[in-house]
């Protein structure tokens, strides 16, 4: 099991092919993928139970379901990095015929992906279904998925917050990237979330909360969800980030929500992020 040290070395990493992979093809959204660097990294390589050698029916396993698909830099980072597919690939981010479109897609087989996503809102029915499935197949697993803040707004995730709390899906732990931003501003202003740990606990859900940015804390949340799942209701996990984060110029800011570096930014940025694992 990685230490917190080796954690921190595999984001910097990480961090380090999202701003290269999205500045290459001078596209893609580098605020909530440098934003979910952290928590990733902790449940890839520690939280989760997974095989690189991908079968799509899971069986056996943790599975992890990203919903919002925009952040897919920091997702193929991780598959990657993670033995999925050479790292040579990120490469190849949003080029033409590559498997590593700009929103994961599952038509292109690539090894990790289990829906394609990136349409808001829908990613929370996917892996309530998941969930279900495992519960009736005997298969003791977890499920996770990932959620923007900002997709919050979208109806279908209240929808499916009832229906898991009313069917106890409690092999299911969910996590907000809670960061406070969206494409065209903050969420305060386009359309405020009001108290979301309140809201969550309303709709049945144990809501746990965490610091998106300390490993330590991301390693006891994520164990705490684990310990506490299984007793009849699904798990919110609320994770505080910055969008941007590692990156001084894009920190805290929407304007990065999907725009890439130019050739000085990007300098900047390799700059201010170790490498520790080797560029791609």
């Amino acid at each position: 099991m990685p230490n917190t040290q080796q954690l921190q070395d595999i984001a910097s990493q990480v961090r380090r092919d999202i701003v290269r992979m999205v500045h290459a093809c001078q596209s893609g959204h580098p605020g909530g993928s440098l934003g979910c660097a952290d928590f990733m990294t902790v449940l890839f390589f520690e939280i989760m139970q997974h095989r690189p050698d991908f079968s799509m029916d899971g069986i056996g396993e943790d599975l992890f379901f990203l919903s919002n698909g925009h952040i897919s830099p920091v997702y193929y980072s991780i598959l990657a990095r993670s033995g999925y597919f050479p790292t040579a690939e990120l490469s190849t981010f949003r080029r033409l015929n590559s498997r590593l479109q700009g929103h994961p897609a599952t038509h292109e087989h690539l090894p990790g992906i289990r829906i394609a996503s990136g349409s808001l809102g829908q990613g929370l029915s996917v892996a309530i279904g998941a969930a279900l499935s495992k519960k009736q197949n005997g298969d003791d697993r977890w499920v996770f998925s990932l959620h923007g803040d900002g997709e919050l707004q979208e109806g279908q995730i209240w929808e499916a917050a009832m229906f898991a709390a009313h069917h106890k899906v409690d092999n299911l732990i969910a996590t907000v990237d809670w960061n406070g931003q969206q494409i065209d501003g903050p969420t305060n202003k386009i359309m405020s979330l009001g108290n979301l740990p309140a809201k969550w606990e309303a709709f049945g859900w144990e809501v746990l909360q965490t610091d998106g940015h300390d490993i330590a804390a991301l390693r006891n949340t994520l164990q705490t969800a684990k310990n506490s799942s299984k007793q009849g209701k699904p798990i919110m996990i609320l994770m505080k980030t910055a969008m941007g984060k590692g990156v001084s110029f894009m920190e805290g800011s929407h304007e990065w929500h999907g725009i890439a570096p130019n050739d000085a930014q990007l300098a900047t940025a390799l700059a201010e992020l170790r490498e520790t694992l080797g560029d791609y």
